[in-house]
């Protein structure tokens, strides 16, 4: 752990933030508020006070979610979006995945989605972000392919990175026989999910593969310097603050060298013109909204078409939480049109 040691610093950057802006979770916002104190109701910790098996174990704020609907005597309701298991091609073996196929999908050419899940290479699965790959599905009319991928500590850095590309390789030989349309592919992830997203667009363009034609980028792993603005602010928000970004670091990498790697280090790159235009959704009360405003800014910079919004009063996590967190259905709408203007057109079977 003394590798990644910058823990006292980085708290005493993290009080002197809370002298001057006051404490994170004061400014969330009623929906935001109800989701994580249910959670916390059911028995979730901090990430960094336990073992990444005791992490993945925990309730997620999807527990919440459905703790919340039950009391309220609410229940999710179909959404249209039918789902299946499938193999995905990996980078070292088979990975897990799931096809979510709206209603009214063409028997052929549809457009398409590679998701990655969230949970900042330690945690997150299939299903701690179903919601959020089904509102995509649902919101665009187009198939999405949720892939997992390797986790750390068990499979440290680049295992994940290996297979999200490995997962885009699969996935373009694969469109036409899975009803879709090779030259409308889109990818979108959330914090590991989105650096992992990125990489993807950044390598398929280098290697001359096919190229998504769009990324949402939702709270993206996008750079190395944890003295950044928010992740001072956070210090102590939950359900995704400082010190549990420096727990996922110290599980998800060998080293603190690594996190200079271009591949975590987004924003710091020169090299992004030509990459596929992208749109990134922030939360404010987050460690991450600092380096995803400068990845934003990076995109700009190197003439990549890009638009960014911050949604206040929400954490890292908010994404899939739509069925309470208004927040929520305003960035699924946002990353839908995106999407869908990225898509163009309909084609007809």
């Amino acid at each position: 752990m003394s590798e990644f040691s910058s823990a006292a610093d980085m708290g005493g950057i993290g009080r002197l933030a809370e002298l001057i802006n006051g404490d994170p979770m004061e400014r969330l916002d009623a929906d935001m508020r109800h989701v994580l104190d249910a959670m916390t109701e059911l028995g979730a910790r901090p990430l960094e006070m336990g073992s990444p098996l005791a992490a993945r174990r925990q309730p997620r704020l999807t527990d919440a979610i459905a703790a919340i609907l039950a009391r309220q005597g609410r229940a999710p309701g179909e959404d249209g979006v039918g789902t299946e298991p499938i193999a995905i091609a990996g980078a070292e073996g088979e990975l897990a995945g799931r096809v979510y196929r709206p209603a009214g999908l063409l028997s052929r050419l549809n457009p398409m989605i590679l998701y990655f899940h969230g949970g900042g290479f330690v945690t997150g699965d299939l299903d701690s972000h179903d919601a959020s790959a089904r509102a995509l599905a649902r919101r665009t009319g187009a198939i999405v392919i949720s892939a997992d991928y390797r986790l750390g500590p068990e499979h440290t850095f680049p295992a994940a990175h290996e297979d999200a590309y490995a997962s885009w390789r699969w996935l373009v030989g694969a469109a036409r026989e899975l009803g879709g349309d090779p030259r409308r592919l889109a990818i979108a992830g959330e914090d590991a999910g989105a650096n992992l997203a990125m990489n993807v667009a950044l390598r398929a363009r280098d290697a001359h593969l096919t190229q998504p034609i769009h990324q949402v980028l939702i709270h993206p792993i996008a750079g190395s310097d944890m003295s950044r603005p928010s992740y001072g602010e956070a210090l102590r928000a939950r359900p995704i603050g400082m010190p549990a970004m420096q727990w996922r670091m110290r599980h998800a990498l060998d080293n603190r060298e690594q996190m200079d790697d271009a591949r975590f280090n987004l924003a710091g790159r020169d090299d992004l013109a030509g990459v596929a235009p992208a749109t990134i959704i922030l939360a404010e009360i987050d460690p991450l909204r600092s380096e995803g405003e400068a990845l934003a800014e990076a995109l700009d910079g190197a003439g990549v078409a890009s638009t960014g919004t911050v949604f206040e009063g929400v954490t890292q996590g908010f994404f899939g939480l739509g069925l309470i967190v208004t927040k929520a259905l305003f960035a699924q709408s946002e990353a839908a049109e995106a999407l869908s203007r990225a898509f163009g057109p309909g084609r007809k079977s």
